[in-house]
C-alpha cells in the first residue's frame, strides 16, 4: 500500500504551517520522494527550498470534481513517490474523498484555528465533523485568547472520542490539564490522590488552585520539616523523577498541623486535609496551603517515586 498523510481543516486553519514545519524534520526527509497535493492555495506557501531539501513534489488540485483516482494515479506514474501528503480543502466534503484502492491513509490529522472554531462548529457542523471523525490527531493552533478550551475539547471529543487533541498559543503547546482529564472526581466528599492522582493534583494546583479551594484531599506523604517554617506547618509530599532519574524534586504545598512538633523528617503519613489559598512567605506570595484534618503514620508505598517521565 501507498501510505498517504492526510492533512484537512478549513482555510488559514494551519494546515500548510504544519506540513512545512513537518517537511523540515529529520525524521521526515528520508529516502525516496514524497509527492504533496495541495487542493486550496492559503497565505501561507511552500519555499521552493524546502521542497528541494525534503525531495519533494508538489501539485495542485483545485477543483473538486479534478480530485479523482484517475488523476491520482496520474500523479503517482509521474512522480513515483515514495509517500503521499494531501492538504486537502476543507470545503470539499470529506466523505467523498476517493482514493486509488492501493493507497492507504497512514494518518489523518485535522488543523483547527481556534479564533474561528465556534463559528464553523455552529455554521459548517456536518462538514467539520467529516474532517474530525477519523482524524488520530487534532491541533487547536491560535488558542492565545480562548479562556474555555476544554469546552471545544468536549466539543471534539463528542465526535471521535479516540483522537489525541493538542492546543496551541504563540508559546508552544498549552500544557494545561482538564477537568475531563484529571483521574479522580472533583465532587467526591474526600478527593483519594494515588501515585499518579498526586502528581496531577499537584500540577493542576500551580495552574487552577480555584478547582480545588474548599476540598478535602487524601494522600501518603513523606513529611519535610524546613528549618525556616514558622512553628505549626510541614510540608507533606512526594519525591518525584520530572525527567530522568537524575533529576528528582520534592513536591508539596505547606500544610498547618497543630501537632507538626510531633512528625519526623521523611516520616510516613496519611493526611487528610483541606485545600485553602493563602499567603504563605516561603511562597513569597499567596498559594496552595492544606489544612490538615488528620495525619496518621503509614507504611511507605510500594513506590515512594512518583513519575512524569
Amino acid at each position: 500500500m501507498k501510505p498517504v498523510y492526510v492533512i484537512n481543516g478549513f482555510l488559514e486553519s494551519g494546515k500548510t504551517e504544519f506540513i512545512r514545519y513537518t517537511l523540515e524534520q529529520p525524521y521526515f526527509q528520508i529516502k525516496g520522494r514524497t509527492l504533496l497535493i495541495v487542493c486550496e492555495e492559503g497565505e501561507e506557501e511552500y519555499e521552493k527550498e524546502l521542497l528541494k531539501k525534503s525531495r519533494t513534489d508538489i501539485e495542485f488540485i483545485e477543483e473538486e470534481e479534478d480530485f479523482n483516482t484517475s488523476r491520482l494515479i496520474e500523479l503517482e506514474k509521474k512522480y513515483k513517490p515514495e509517500r503521499i501528503v494531501i492538504e486537502y480543502n476543507g470545503m470539499w466534503n470529506f466523505k467523498k474523498m476517493k482514493l486509488p484502492f492501493h493507497w492507504g491513509i497512514e494518518q489523518q490529522i485535522t488543523t483547527i484555528d481556534a479564533s474561528t472554531f465556534p463559528m464553523y462548529f455552529t455554521n459548517m457542523k456536518s462538514l467539520l465533523a467529516e474532517m474530525l471523525r477519523k482524524s488520530e490527531l487534532i491541533i487547536f493552533n491560535r488558542c492565545d485568547d480562548v479562556e474555555d478550551l476544554s469546552s471545544y475539547k468536549r466539543n471534539v471529543k463528542a465526535i471521535n472520542q479516540q483522537a489525541d487533541i493538542v492546543f496551541e498559543d504563540s508559546e508552544g503547546e498549552v500544557n494545561q490539564i482538564f477537568e475531563d482529564d484529571l483521574p479522580y472526581s472533583l465532587d467526591a466528599p474526600v478527593i483519594e490522590l494515588d501515585n499518579e492522582g498526586y502528581g496531577i493534583w499537584y500540577l493542576d494546583s500551580l495552574d487552577n488552585l480555584e478547582r480545588y479551594i474548599g476540598k478535602t484531599i487524601q494522600f501518603t506523604a513523606m513529611v519535610l520539616k524546613p528549618e525556616e517554617f514558622p512553628k505549626g506547618y510541614f510540608v507533606p509530599g512526594r519525591m518525584a523523577m520530572t525527567c530522568c532519574a537524575e533529576d528528582m524534586a520534592f513536591l508539596g504545598f505547606a500544610c498547618e498541623y497543630d501537632k507538626s512538633d510531633k512528625l519526623t523528617d521523611r516520616q510516613w503519613v496519611k493526611v487528610t486535609a483541606k485545600v485553602t489559598k493563602e499567603y504563605f512567605a516561603d511562597y513569597g506570595g499567596e498559594g496552595p496551603v492544606l489544612k490538615a484534618v488528620s495525619v496518621e503514620q503509614t507504611k511507605a508505598p510500594k513506590e515512594e517515586v512518583i513519575s512524569f517521565v
